[in-house]
């Protein structure tokens, strides 16, 4: 099969991305994985990324098409792919169809893991990130037995500059911007299944391979 997995941030992508890949036997491939390796391997269109992502400005589109097109195009990928971050923005979607259709193939399916805002606010703003060993724990799901101290290691745990309520509300309200009309585009293509993400995260595996069972996967 060969999937897209979109959601708000805090809902769980890269954790069910893992799963999800692991349950259909196909890589998971982030942007983020592909910038790093291109980066890394010094190829002319890493150079080219990390040309932009120094000067603290957004890689172009075409880059990052270009990258995912080279990906796509590698042995693992021939019989499917599960895409995690990528496309985050109409455009990005509709430079993906094309890119597939020049490879001889689509999309078969949408994911879209659901949850409120509340629920993502509640989430992050809850994380707290050990300063020794990096660990990351959480107020509610996730406490360390004295409160601001790492279980690990005891060094102090502090909360991201990212994981504060005010940065998360700015970063919802730029996803209804810019993702949120994925919903849209690929619904108007039949290919969208929601999943319910809230609750323990294997309920959320469970519903969303049974969505794949239902669609063949």
């Amino acid at each position: 099969m060969r999937l897209v997995l979109v959601g708000p941030p805090g809902a769980g992508k890269g954790t069910q991305a893992e799963f999800i890949a692991a349950h259909l036997s196909v890589p998971k491939i982030s942007t983020g994985d592909i910038f790093r390796s291109n980066v890394s391997q010094g190829t002319p269109l890493g150079v080219e990324a990390k040309r932009y992502m120094d000067a603290g400005e957004l890689v172009p589109d075409e880059v990052t098409i270009n990258m995912v097109r080279d990906r796509l195009a590698e042995p693992d990928a021939s019989e499917g792919f599960l895409l995690d971050g990528f496309p985050r923005t109409t455009p990005q979607a509709a430079a993906l169809d094309k890119l597939l259709a020049d490879l001889g193939t689509a999309l078969d399916l949408v994911l879209e893991l659901v949850v409120d805002d509340d629920e993502v606010i509640r989430r992050l703003s809850g994380r707290r990130t050990c300063r020794g060993c990096g660990k990351i724990w959480h107020v509610e799901f996730d406490a360390t037995s004295r409160e601001g101290i790492c279980d690990r290691c005891g060094a102090e745990l502090f909360q991201r500059d990212d994981d504060k309520p005010e940065t998360i509300a700015t970063r919802l309200r730029e996803y209804a911007d810019k993702t949120a009309p994925l919903v849209d585009y690929y619904g108007a293509q039949g290919k969208l299944v929601g999943i319910d993400a809230t609750g323990p995260v294997e309920d959320v595996t469970v519903r969303a391979i049974d969505a794949l069972r239902s669609y063949g996967g």
